[in-house]
């Protein structure tokens, strides 16, 4: 296999012993990966062979890498449809699209992808050119499938990324319909960073004789990242916020909130005190949530405020701090928001601001990771000062005889202001509160 000036690229003899032929060889040299990580040189050998996986691994380790590059050796060129990837987000389908686009540069697959948000005419004219692998979120695949547009049955192997989520009660339904259009015989792989015993029985009713491949161990998060929590009262989470963001100084960080309001009203407030911020939740039309990402991407934007809509597969090499604003109410979302950083064996940083009413969510939490997190003591934390106990008033010398009754001035002159009124014959006339503000009635005629 020769570059683009004509040399030979070596072929990288840990990738060559998994099975993958020379074009995915050469485009392994190019992307730059290395050597395979243990989730790619336990998926890919299965995979070549056609046996559903399973696969959990920790977040970063090239998982769309494992299923992506035994797909695309698997895939007949102008055999029509035969792989479909489904993903939870419209930001994951568009990564895993670009991320298998640049694998398979030296095979003459065609690869679209199909999501909400975009025109349907674009995604439909690309469909009829007949690709081999079609990439998108459940939504706009229903979609296409009920308008006769997108025929399943002829899929040879079915991915799901982010299995967990894709298999909760939010997508279980659709996924049931999409894989029951899927009549040949098929290979399933489905991956993800946090599989529970629930999810694990509900994926294998989908398959057949799995391979199960779980090499996170017992540890959910990656060495690499030092993460911990600050505990932080919920009228200092701002100002904490914006003394982290000035202290650390971060290349690029995103914000995780648990809510689209509180994205708004945080990257606002941001904004304001200075800083290079946008926002990106569910709210947002697809169009600028593309613009955000490529700002983002490219570094223009320096601080990403989020909700768990980014929480899964995106991957930017350079995000270097993440911070919990809110903490997740599933714990799993942790594991996956903190893995935005240190991708791919960097090193990362992870803060959480935990009130004292959230202390039982950072507790579920760890026993999902096993793991105790660390307390951080920052110079950027803002601690509140304990009030002081106000003293209790002395008691009055004696109580004997009562203190003379004060009648306030303002009573007395109103006294004489009706004294006054008398003398002249005037009498003030009385009136109800609400007398006093109606209007006049009016009569229809």
């Amino acid at each position: 296999m020769a570059d683009k000036d004509g040399a030979e690229i070596p072929a990288p003899n840990a990738w060559k012993e998994l099975g993958l032929e020379p074009a995915l060889l050469a485009a392994v040299r190019r992307v730059g990966f290395d050597a395979p990580t243990d989730i790619q040189r336990e998926i890919i050998p299965l995979a070549l062979q056609g046996r559903d996986v399973l696969g959990q691994a920790r977040t970063g380790t090239g998982k769309t890498a494992a299923f992506a590059l035994p797909t695309l050796q698997r895939l007949t060129p102008g055999a029509g449809l035969q792989a479909l990837v489904l993903v939870p987000t419209r930001e994951l389908a568009t990564q895993v699209h670009e991320h298998v686009q640049r694998l398979a540069v030296e095979k003459p697959v065609r690869t679209v992808v199909v999501l909400g948000g975009r025109r349907m005419k674009e995604q439909i004219a690309r469909l009829r050119r007949n690709p081999e692998l079609v990439i998108g979120t459940p939504g706009r695949v229903l979609d296409l499938m009920r308008r006769g547009l997108l025929d399943l049955a002829g899929v040879r192997i079915a991915i799901l990324d982010e299995v967990d989520r894709m298999l909760d009660i939010g997508f279980r339904d659709d996924i049931r319909r999409i894989l029951k259009e899927i009549t040949a015989p098929h290979q399933t792989i489905f991956v993800s960073a946090t599989i529970d015993e629930e999810i694990r029985k509900l994926a294998r009713t989908f398959m057949h004789d799995p391979a199960e491949v779980n090499v996170s161990g017992d540890m959910l998060t990656v060495e690499s990242i030092r993460h911990g929590f600050v505990s932080v009262h919920p009228d200092d989470k701002f100002d904490t916020l914006l003394g982290l963001l000035r202290h650390e100084q971060p290349k690029l960080a995103i914000v995780f909130t648990n809510t689209r309001h509180a994205a708004r009203r945080i990257a606002q407030r941001l904004r304001k005190a200075g800083v290079n911020c946008r926002e990106i939740h569910g709210d947002l039309v697809q169009s600028r949530r593309d613009r955000v990402m490529a700002s983002f991407r490219e570094q223009r934007t320096q601080v990403l405020v989020a909700t768990d809509l980014l929480s899964r597969g995106l991957d930017v090499m350079e995000i270097t701090h993440i911070v919990n604003y809110d903490v997740p109410e599933d714990p799993s979302a942790y594991v996956h928001r903190i893995g935005r950083t240190a991708r791919m064996g960097q090193t990362g940083y992870a803060v959480t601001f935990v009130t004292p009413e959230e202390g039982k969510l950072l507790t579920e939490i760890e026993k999902l990771i096993n793991r105790e997190i660390e307390k951080f003591d920052a110079p950027w934390l803002v601690k509140r000062t304990p009030l002081a106990t106000p003293e209790a008033p002395a008691p009055p010398a004696s109580f004997s005889t009562p203190p003379p009754l004060v009648v306030p001035s303002r009573l007395l002159q109103a006294r004489l202001r009706d004294q006054t009124l008398e003398a002249y014959g005037l009498r003030p006339v009385p009136r109800t509160l609400g007398s006093r503000f109606r209007s006049p009635r009016r009569f229809r005629r």
